[in-house]
């Protein structure tokens, strides 16, 4: 799978170009509500360098921010939300989000620990005839360049019990990944942030570089 990826590499261009982009920037979904949207701010920058390291693909490691409305929505084909509060999205930028989803965008929410009732409930403004469904083990986005058999890697301790990750469909193709009761985004973070252990933090990563894998190339 790691050649195909790389093989494919090409995918990761803006949105609508019809031209490969040189490089991708990871992009960090800025919602209203209140909810801190900006958590986890090393994470995208971590996972950026390894993606680079690891799979050779072009990458900017400084993350982008962006805004459902914001015009430099379809510059990034890979969008990441995080946070422990309140998730809040008006008509329209359901309406727009949902446009950038089906045209082929993707959206990775992880739980930071606060946010899933409301991620839950605003989700579903997006794409009120869809359900969020769990994702099972032996789908993909486990196993896209690593092997993750029992899905989820459990990273930080919240509601006790499993992770879980779920998915939205729209026309047969992923567009919404959701990890709870994990938080995958923690484990990215700069070591000194959480002092997790080196093989949780390798577990993050790895988990997040399937997401990323699994979004370009499916």
């Amino acid at each position: 799978m790691l050649h195909a990826l790389l093989a494919t590499a090409v995918l990761l261009a803006p949105l609508g170009s019809e031209t490969p982009a040189s490089s991708v920037r990871l992009a960090r979904l800025h919602y209203g509500g209140g909810g801190d949207w900006y958590a986890n701010p090393t994470s995208l920058p971590n996972l950026a360098r390894e993606l680079r390291e690891r799979l050779g693909v072009e990458m900017e490691v400084e993350e982008g921010r962006v805004g459902p409305l914001d015009d430099e929505l379809f510059d990034y084909p890979f969008l990441h939300m995080t946070g422990h509060g309140n998730v809040r999205l008006t008509a329209e930028e359901a309406d727009r989000l949902r446009w950038y989803l089906v045209h082929g965008g993707f959206l990775y929410a992880d739980d930071n620990y606060g946010m899933d009732d409301s991620f839950r409930r605003e989700i579903r403004k997006v794409f009120p005839e869809a359900e969020l469904v769990e994702v099972p083990f032996s789908h993909d986005i486990y196993h896209s360049v690593y092997d993750f058999p029992d899905g989820l890697p459990k990273i930080h301790e919240h509601h006790g019990g499993p992770p879980h990750g779920y998915a939205i469909f729209h026309e047969g193709r992923m567009v919404v990944f959701y990890s709870y009761n994990t938080d995958i985004g923690d484990g990215l973070e700069d070591e000194s942030v959480h002092n997790d252990p080196a093989p949780v933090r390798e577990d993050a990563l790895k988990m997040a570089i399937n997401v990323v894998a699994y979004a370009m190339t499916q």
